[in-house]
């Protein structure tokens, strides 16, 4: 019978795992296609059916950027931009064929700075304009970050969300192991969010922490929120845990359990937010009064 039990454990636990690692990498499509600085998808009609393109809208500032579009032959067009936000009066570049894309060039900005842009182009069809929601794509500069740097804060992070929802799975259940799991989670994202996170953002705009108290971007903000949500998940595990006339620091009450489901509820809200929401944007008016670049970057 032990032997069962255990078994059933074990299956159990798996189970919660793969669970867990599903949400995981649903949340890690879903800020995959989201948010501001990923790929603006639309279509336009040529030829003998739709053409499908993706307009970059992130890049580096140490060079100018090439934005290119799938174009059959016949179509031509010029690419139309301006600084964002401002009221410039915008900039006409035609754009050349090479092969089968059509591609302009933007001038690289100052780390966080904007450019609105869009396509005009003339199809045998017609006229088109990309992208097609009636409004420009906005496309944002940083410096360039070293991708041992990235690639390290997105795998803390995402494994600290890993084990977050199994922690927060496993104590809608019976709450055994929770403590540790959520050790775990709270290390992950001390190392992702708090270490890294700043890293990679003095790489990108020059500053380590553009959140409260210093300031409002929401990636920095929702990483505290979801930090702090996990330390007083802890203290509630360690409090409950004295509170235990058995000791049983693995459990430690209803009130833990709770604590912890709430921090788990938490981080899938802040991974319900588009990464790079209300991030570091360049004022050009206070450059253009001349000020630093450096010193002229707010939250936009």
């Amino acid at each position: 019978m032990k032997g069962t039990s255990e078994n059933s454990g074990r299956r159990r636990a798996a189970g919660l795992w793969i669970l867990a690692f599903v949400l995981m990498l649903s949340a890690a499509v879903y800020q995959r296609y989201t948010g501001p600085t990923y790929r603006l998808r639309g279509s336009y009609p040529a030829g003998d059916g739709p053409v499908h393109y993706r307009l970059i809208r992130s890049a580096y500032s140490t060079s100018d950027t090439v934005v290119s579009i799938p174009a059959p032959a016949g179509v031509t067009g010029d690419l139309v931009y301006r600084r964002y936000p401002t009221e410039d009066d915008f900039s006409r570049v035609p754009l050349e064929r090479r092969g089968e894309q059509l591609v302009g060039v933007l001038p690289a900005q100052p780390p966080a700075g904007k450019l609105e842009y869009h396509l005009e182009l003339m199809t045998p069809a017609g006229p088109v304009v990309a992208p097609d929601t009636g409004e420009n794509a906005v496309i944002r500069f940083k410096g360039w970050v070293p991708a041992w740097v990235l690639i390290l804060h997105v795998a803390f992070m995402f494994f600290g969300v890993l084990v977050a929802w199994r922690a927060g799975i496993g104590a809608l259940f019976s709450g055994r192991g929770i403590r540790k799991l959520s050790w775990a989670a709270l290390a992950l994202f001390t190392v992702g969010g708090l270490l890294l996170g700043p890293w990679v953002q003095k790489y990108a705009f020059d500053d380590w922490w553009t959140g409260i108290p210093f300031g409002w971007d929401l990636t920095d903000n929702k990483t505290l929120v979801m930090w702090l949500a996990w330390v007083f998940a802890l203290l509630a595990i360690n409090r409950g845990a004295k509170r235990d006339a058995a000791g049983d620091r693995a459990t430690g009450g209803k009130t833990a359990r709770l604590a912890v489901v709430i921090a788990s509820i938490v981080t899938v809200a802040v991974y319900l937010i588009p990464h790079s929401m209300a991030g570091s944007q360049l004022d050009y008016g206070a450059v253009d009064r001349g000020v630093a670049p450096a010193d002229a970057i707010g939250i936009g």
